[in-house]
């Protein structure tokens, strides 16, 4: 007799988009060329700040040949759960086509203070109905000045909910990435933003210099390192 067996957050079987550990293992791989060929970690879409629609990002995804993304829009996974609705549609109207479907994390970009600057944090595969993250995620910028804005508490909300805490573009802020980095790592956090383009060129690439500094302040600290557009356009490949 079969049994059925409810989902628990504490569970090793966890949907592919809240997947942290295979996520964590991509992360380990990118590198200055990942972005934005094979993946792309920070875009927006209509649900926030963005222009494009999520299922023309999914198209757009398929089109590219992403091996994997995620939907960051600003306290909004309605990106997300738009997208991973018409993935799943696209996964079956095409069981026999030779092409990859891309794996879809869940994503989201959350204000929070750190050093007395206002930053960005990215949150990647976490559960969007854990009860520690629902104070990030209605659909403003609500946080600033509450008892929810520290990063400390950003950084713990995301990984109680079992998904990845990242610092974005973290040379873009009034502090230096040298004073801010140091600090987010002892607050916990998994990763930063290292590959990222400060001047929004086309094509698209990584700013030089800034690379290299995230690269080795998240070398020092142990942090994993992400890439991503920061696409708000109808590209996914620019900026803007």
């Amino acid at each position: 007799m079969a049994v059925n067996i409810a989902p628990c957050h504490d569970s090793s079987l966890k949907p592919e988009a809240q997947n942290s550990s295979a996520l964590k293992q991509v992360f380990q791989t990118i590198d200055v060329d990942s972005c934005p060929g094979s993946y792309n970690f920070h875009l927006h879409t209509i649900n926030s700040d963005g222009r494009s629609q999520s299922e023309k990002v999914m198209e757009q995804a398929i089109a590219i040949g992403l091996k994997g993304l995620a939907i960051t829009d600003h306290h909004s996974t309605k990106g997300y759960d738009q997208a991973q609705i018409w993935l799943d549609n696209w996964k079956l109207n095409h069981p026999k086509n030779n092409i990859a479907a891309p794996t879809l994390w869940t994503g989201a970009e959350i204000n929070a203070e750190l050093l007395n600057n206002d930053v960005h944090i990215l949150a990647y595969a976490f559960d969007p109905q854990h009860p520690s993250l629902k104070p990030y995620l209605r659909g403003d910028k609500g946080t600033v000045g509450s008892d929810n804005y520290p990063a400390a508490k950003v950084i713990k909300a995301i990984q109680e909910a079992g998904g990845l805490a990242v610092l974005a573009h973290p040379c873009r802020y009034r502090s230096t990435a040298d004073k801010l980095i140091p600090e987010a790592a002892r607050l916990g956090i998994d990763g930063v933003e290292t590959y990222y383009a400060y001047n929004n060129p086309n094509p698209w690439k990584p700013s030089p210099k800034q690379t290299a500094l995230v690269k080795d302040l998240a070398e020092t600290h142990r942090l994993l390192g992400t890439c991503g557009t920061d696409s708000h356009g109808l590209s996914l490949l620019i900026r803007i």
